[in-house]
């Protein structure tokens, strides 16, 4: 039987029952089940390792696919893909398995603190040293699993997909995994526990089920999604042995090419899988006329700050119709509803300059636009972080006349996008995967990043780094133009009254003794993630002062002790001078 089982809930269940449990088990191997999908971390919490995984052993089912990589402190959920955290994982789970090599090993999710060079390269280490027949990971997006798969050799893949979860499937992942004979594990196919109800009430699947007798909505879903592709493994949980019956009757269930037509129409990103496999032509899509010359959506994309506001404004001169979610309101998928409408509707030429970090973003405007026929053309402003930073602040600037606090930042950004947070640009920067052509674009056009300056020229400016001996920042305040505006800045969090006071009189001090503009600017909050765009290399304690001083960059220069500084001149197009 081609549908694996989910063990997960026989162990993460406050009320569970280890009997009943292995009763399950059995049930499932007794009806030809192979796959079993447990994990060391499938548990209650950090002491109940491994619960889950002695209770498939009990068994010895033909295949085994466990994870590795996961913390449980406290019963949360904890990604940890240090090396020796899979080690240890890894080397429990074999002897919580019985002994017997691993046959399929996955990474259980990335995790943001380790880089996935190093958590690849421990899976591979557990096959060479004969604890694991193959490796994969789970959990994951196109361009992580694109960077995995660059250090160890995948085989297989597990992610949510199902009824009411195709972001895999727009995202590209499945893509990718059945271009490269990937196996692909679909957990949570009936949408969890919680959904899996709603999911038995649905029109089109119990109208199937109906026309069928003694079938189910929910297997008529089994049996669609077997039929979709069959390099995918639906990995399905139960708790009882009765359900594995349904199990059983759903892997037996063949749907006619009218009930799958059917069906196609319920669920059509999942339908796109049933297609003979073909290049993307978004000049002629699957079904449609080719795409009418005149008809043609662009997508702007980029980070937040890239420039794409400015560019839309250039397309709606030409006679394009803007859809930005920032002016309509709403989501990204609301967006898609209002193109949707419009292409309807007979519009020909539309520009989008929203944030489509993600290919699953941009999946929905490419297949909405192929349904009516029309081209999408894509626009990609590869600007660099540090760049798109002073973009960002700037424009807050721009809005609110000054880079504002943390909090006031927070209660803005509920309501007006420019007042973005640095976490939040941060993790668009970190999500960013760059369009490709496989993804149906007629074009994809890189626009590189060039700063534009005004004809004008302003005042010099020089900062320097409160960490910079004061011999040398004396010196490099007189060696200054005697126009200079000269900043003092310093990350100094928690500073109390005093030692503000005296810096502030170092600052004067200097100002009268060179007869300079030099101020003093002190970003105050706390380490960890940033919360503010005051603290170097964020920059915007330097745009404000320069702001106010009219300082030209071109002709400005940065003195700073460590790489932090050199970074932020780096940031700002300053000269660095270490100190």
């Amino acid at each position: 039987m081609r549908i694996g089982l989910g063990c997960m809930r026989l162990s993460t269940e406050l009320e569970r029952d280890d009997a009943l449990a292995v009763a399950t088990l059995r049930a499932a191997l007794d009806a030809g089940i192979t796959v079993f999908d447990t994990a060391r971390a499938y548990g209650r919490d950090e002491s109940d390792l491994g619960h889950n995984e002695r209770l498939v052993a009990r068994v010895r089912p033909p295949r085994i696919v466990t994870k590795c990589g996961m913390r449980r402190d406290g019963g949360a959920w904890i990604p940890d893909g240090r090396a020796s955290r899979i080690a240890e994982d890894v080397a429990a789970s074999v002897e919580a398995l019985g002994g017997a090599p691993i046959d399929t090993l996955l990474l259980h999710a990335p995790d943001p603190r380790t880089s996935l060079a190093t958590s690849a390269r421990a899976l591979t280490k557990a096959v060479e040293n004969g604890q694991a027949a193959r490796i994969g990971i789970s959990n994951v997006s196109r361009k992580q699993l694109e960077e995995v798969a660059q250090h160890a050799p995948i085989a297989a893949v597990e992610i949510a997909l199902g009824a009411y979860d195709d972001l895999s499937l727009r995202g590209g992942v499945v893509d990718y995994c059945l271009s490269h004979e990937i196996e692909v594990l679909a957990h949570a196919p009936l949408g969890g526990p919680a959904r899996v109800r709603r999911l038995a009430r649905d029109g089109t699947l119990a109208r199937v089920a109906k026309g069928r007798g003694d079938t189910t909505a929910v297997e008529v879903f089994l049996a669609y999604l077997l039929a979709v592709n069959d390099r995918i493994v639906p990995i399905v949980g139960a708790r009882r042995p009765e359900t594995i019956a349904s199990f059983v009757r759903a892997s037996a269930l063949v749907l006619s090419e009218e009930e799958l037509a059917i069906v196609d129409q319920r669920f059509p990103v999942l339908a796109a899988l049933r297609r003979p496999a073909r290049t993307p032509s978004p000049s002629a899509p699957e079904g449609r006329a080719p795409c009418a010359p005149h008809r043609e959506v662009v997508m702007l994309m980029g980070v937040p700050g890239a420039g794409k506001s400015r560019a839309a404004e250039d397309f709606v001169a030409r006679g394009y119709e803007r859809l930005n979610r920032d002016a309509l309101g709403g989501t990204l998928r609301g967006i898609v509803r209002r193109l949707d409408e419009r292409l309807r509707a007979g519009a020909e030429r539309i520009v989008l300059d929203n944030t489509y970090v993600t290919r699953a973003t941009r999946n929905d405007v490419v297949r909405i636009a192929h349904t009516h026929g029309a081209s999408v053309r894509c626009v990609f402003f590869d600007t660099p972080p540090h760049e798109a930073h002073v973009n960002v602040v700037l424009r807050i600037m721009r809005r609110f006349g000054s880079v504002l606090e943390p909090a006031e930042l927070v209660a803005r950004s509920r309501k007006d996008p420019v007042a973005l947070v640095p976490s939040a640009v941060y993790r668009m920067t970190r999500d960013l995967e760059p369009p490709s052509a496989d993804e149906g674009f007629a074009s994809v056009d890189v626009v590189p990043f060039v700063r534009e300056h005004g004809a004008e020229r302003g005042r010099p400016g020089l900062a320097i780094s409160l960490d910079t001996p004061e011999s040398e920042i004396a010196r490099a305040i007189g060696a200054a133009p005697p126009d200079a505006a000269c900043l003092l800045y310093g990350w100094r969090p928690g500073i109390d009254d005093g030692a503000r006071a005296r810096a502030r009189a170092t600052a004067d001090a200097l100002a009268r003794a060179t007869a300079r503009v030099v101020e003093l600017a002190l970003c105050t909050h706390p380490a960890g993630p940033p919360v503010c765009w005051c603290r170097p290399p964020l920059p915007g304690m330097w745009l404000t002062f320069a702001d106010r001083h009219g300082v030209d960059v071109r002709d400005s220069a940065l003195v700073g002790t460590s790489s932090t500084d050199r970074s932020l001149a780096r940031t700002l197009g300053l000269r660095f001078t270490g100190a």
